[in-house]
Order: C-alpha cells, then structure tokens, then sequence
C-alpha cells in the first residue's frame, strides 16, 4: 500500500455517494415489493430493523482496522499491516457466520418478541432466513471496504457499490415480478437479490483487492496465530461498536417517546429526520475521511498537521451543515408541502427546523471531534461522553421536556439539541486539551 496523501474533501465525496446510495436505494426492497404486495413493506420494514442493528457487529473490527492499518502506513510499517488486515478478515469472517446462523435459526423467536402481525410473519422469517445466508457476504465486503479507505482509496469501493446497488434494483424487477418462465417471487425474490448482489460484490472488490495488493492477505500471517492484533482490534472497535449501539438505542427510545404523541406529531418526525440526513449524510462522509487521514498522520507522529487537518475540516463541516440547515428552515413549508399539506404538520415543522440549526451545527462538530479523537487512539472518553449524553440529555430530556412539561415534539428537538451541543463543546474542551497527542495505539499494538 503506497502512501497516498489527499485532502479531506477529495477523499470525502465518494463516502457521500455511497451514502446517498444506501440512503435511496437501502429502501428499493420495500419500494418495488410494495408494488406487488402491500404486506411485503410489512415484513422487510421488521427484518432491516434487525439486520440494521447487527450490522454494528461488523463496524466494530471495519472501524478498528481502518484505523490500524492507517497508523501503520502512516509510520511506514507495511510488515504489520499485512498481519492486521488478515486477522480483520478472519474475524469479520466468523462474526459474519455467527450472525447468519443467528438470522436463520432464531428469526422466529427474534420476531415473537418483537409482536410482528401473524399476517406477516411469515413472510418476514422468509425475507430474514434470506437476507441472514448472505450476511456472511455483507461482512467480508465491509471489511474489505475499511482496506481501501485505509489506503485512501474511496473511489474504488464507490464504484463497486454503485455496481453493487444496480445489481440490487435489476434483480429485484426480475425476481419480485417473474420473467418469462421465472416465477414471480415477491419477498422472498427481494432477498435472493440482495444477497446475489452481495456475494458479486465480495468477489468484485476481492478480486480488486488481490490486484491491487498482492501477497497482502496470506495464511502465514496466521502463522503464528495473531492474537495480538485480534485483541487490539477489540480494544478499539469494542469501544466506538458500543457508542454506535448506545445511539441506536438511544433514538429507538426518542421515537417510543414519540409515539405517545398525536398522530401529525409522529408523521413531522419522520419527514425532520428525512431532510435532517441531507446535513448528516456531508457531516459524516467528512468526518469519516478525516478519520482517514488523522489517524495516516499521528501513524506518522505529525501532530501539528493533525491539529490543523481536523480544525480545518471542523470549519468545513460546520459551515456547510449550519448553511444547510439554514437553507431547510427558510424552506420548510415549502419543502415539506411536497410531502403533506396537513396544515398541522406545515405549522409545526417551522419550529422543529429552527430548532435543527443548533442540533446540526452540533452534530457536525461531534462526527468529526468523535472520529477524530478515536483515530488518535483516545477512545474512551468519546465513547463514555457519548453514551451518558446520549441517554441522560437526549432520551431523558426528551422524556422530560416531551411529556412532563408538554412541550411534544418540541421538547424532543431542543432535547436532541441540547445533547449534540453538549458533547460537542466536551469534545473541543478535550481536543483542546492535547490529552490525543500522549495516545500510542501503535505502542501498544507492537507491545
């Protein structure tokens, strides 16, 4: 893996149009089911809540390696990396098998717990037992997806995924509606495409991998085994997997808090948090190629170029998020008029958008503070911030301000807000401190 060195926003665009692939694509399922079978929505919308939430389970080693593994380029340590990236492999490897046997043979009791309607349960253990076989694919192709961004190589994996996401909508045409003598499969032809178009890409972007990097990935970097590099990419992604779960079930307890609210209340959730990815979709792809480069430069033990690499990306992001947020609030009635004319809904958004100014500026400080700091390697302090902000401000505030003093959907934002602003200022107060220039993942991952 050479070293590359590029800026920030050339590396950050490909993340967005990945982004924005999942975003209007990760629904194509639901959308083109839908058209056939109204129930079919049903039963996918409850299998993606699940498969969403283990999803995590890859990010933990994805995150860990790409930050390994640009450390090691950044200070010129090829040999190591080649051991990391194997070890990554191999564990994403089982964890993909395990999550698979789990979706198979536990999606029935999984869906009694959560009280799916007889109507559709079926149809949802059909979709799930699908979708789990080829979750094994979805790891592997995740883990190699953190080697390219490691190398500093987004557009190579942008375009499998835009390769990936065609393949997705053509099969879902063919296989949910029939072709000639091919029969119509409905749900079940939804997830025989996804997982076809998942497998094609593990192959695509490994052998795009193997290309580019020969020799990288080898049994005899099993030899000896690497416990080493296996506890370390625990140690890293164990901490930044939880602050992602801790947030996903922070919201799901917002959205609870939520539903005891009319019905136009929970709709004008729904659309806030559709335009409310516009902003979060930049923020993150800039955080996310920061995180890239921060973690290349402290590899290299370059610490005044870090402290201006996130600075600058800092102002960047929150520029562009509070002018987007801007932009959303002047625009809300119209904006939201395309999707409703409920007059109660068109009076309320004004509000929740004004409030998303301060929520959105920030956010975009605590995507890139948070990825920033953990690339250096101080991964606990985010992780702990993130999770009691999270729980005591957002989904207490939440339950406070929301129902206690009645201020509704209302007391939700200034909620949410209130939590993203506080962590934001945490983590500038600890940025500023330099307590991330004393981090030594490397150390430790060589000791």
């Amino acid at each position: 893996m050479k070293q590359k060195k590029q800026d920030v926003l050339s590396l950050s665009w490909p993340i967005f149009v990945e982004l924005l692939l999942q975003m209007l694509v990760g629904n194509a399922d639901q959308i083109m089911v839908g058209w056939r079978d109204p129930n079919g929505v049903g039963a996918i919308g409850n299998a993606n809540q699940i498969t969403n939430l283990l999803l995590l389970v890859f990010s933990v080693v994805c995150t860990a390696a790409m930050i390994l593994v640009s450390q090691y380029l950044g200070a010129g340590d090829t040999k190591r990396v080649g051991r990391t990236c194997t070890a990554a492999l191999v564990m994403n490897l089982i964890f993909g098998l395990a999550v698979s046997l789990l979706l198979i043979l536990g999606c029935g009791p999984i869906f009694r717990l959560m009280g799916v309607h007889e109507l559709i349960f079926e149809e949802t253990c059909l979709y799930m037992r699908i979708i789990g076989a080829g979750m094994v694919f979805q790891s592997v192709y995740l883990t190699f997806t953190a080697f390219f961004r490691s190398a500093q190589m987004m557009r190579e994996t942008m375009m499998v995924s835009i390769f990936m996401n065609c393949l997705n909508i053509g099969g879902n045409y063919i296989l949910i509606n029939g072709l000639g003598s091919l029969p119509a499969l409905g749900v079940a032809g939804a997830a025989l495409s996804s997982g076809l178009s998942r497998f094609v890409g593990v192959v695509v972007i490994a052998c795009l991998f193997r290309r580019r990097f020969p020799g990288l990935l080898s049994r005899r970097h099993l030899r000896p085994f690497p416990k080493a590099e296996m506890l370390q990419l625990l140690g890293i992604g164990l901490p930044t997997g939880s602050e992602s779960l801790s947030y996903n079930g922070s919201q799901i307890c917002i959205q609870a808090v939520c539903n005891q609210f009319a019905a136009y209340v929970v709709n004008t959730r729904v659309y806030a948090m559709i335009f409310a990815n516009v902003t979060y979709m930049f923020g993150s792809a800039l955080s996310q190629a920061c995180q890239v480069v921060v973690a290349r430069l402290m590899g290299a033990r370059e610490m005044e170029a870090t402290h201006r690499q996130v600075m600058s990306t800092l102002r960047g992001a929150v520029l562009v998020s509070g002018g987007l947020s801007v932009l959303l609030w002047l625009a809300a009635r119209p904006v939201y008029s395309i999707f409703t004319q409920d007059p109660q809904i068109l009076d309320l958004a004004g509000t929740i958008m004004l409030i998303e100014i301060p929520l959105e500026l920030g956010r975009a400080v605590n995507m890139v503070m948070c990825r920033a700091l953990q690339a250096c390697g101080d991964i606990r302090f985010p992780t702990v911030i993130c999770v009691f902000a999270a729980w005591l401000v957002g989904v207490g505030g939440s339950f406070f301000l929301g129902v206690v003093l009645d201020w509704g959907l209302v007391g939700l934002w200034v909620a949410m807000a209130a939590d993203e602003c506080i962590r934001a200022v945490l983590f500038l107060i600890r940025w500023q401190s330099g307590a991330w220039r004393q981090k030594r993942l490397l150390d430790t991952a060589q000791g």
